[in-house]
């Protein structure tokens, strides 16, 4: 897999309507995952969409989430790069030099979906997602 660059979009509890807009708008193929599939003890988000991915035939990627409880929500200020691969030596320098001057929001370490993640805002105040899939 090579390291994918695409916009990731974030949504105050309507994520699951969005994706599903865009996918009636773009066509292609919809993954789902809730935070309750992975084990969020919180019955009042069990429901809402931890992440989701679009791609569709004309080979666009667009990811989304509803916000997690404890992080703010801004309209119009609801989208992320997300860089994601399984090349971890590339992404983690691409890490490296992101983080320089910028604001580390959520360390890039193991989560609970086995992968490598984090969240920073680059010294230019563009938000920003490393995922390191895990083979």
């Amino acid at each position: 897999m090579a390291s994918r660059l695409n916009p990731y979009l974030s949504f105050d509890g309507d994520a699951r309507a969005a994706m599903e807009y865009y996918r009636e708008v773009f066509g292609g193929e919809l993954t789902l995952s809730t935070f309750g599939q992975f084990g969020s003890p919180d019955p009042a988000i069990a429901d809402k969409v931890m992440h989701a991915q679009l791609t569709t035939p004309q080979g666009y990627t667009l990811m989304g989430s509803d916000t997690p409880p404890g992080m703010a929500f801004h309209p119009g200020d609801t989208i992320t790069v997300s860089l994601s691969g399984d090349d971890g030596d590339e992404l983690r320098g691409a890490w490296a030099k992101l983080s320089d001057g910028g604001t580390v929001k959520v360390p890039l370490e193991k989560q609970m979906w086995g992968d490598e993640f984090g969240q920073l805002v680059d010294r230019f105040g563009v938000p920003w997602m490393v995922n390191v899939v895990q083979s």
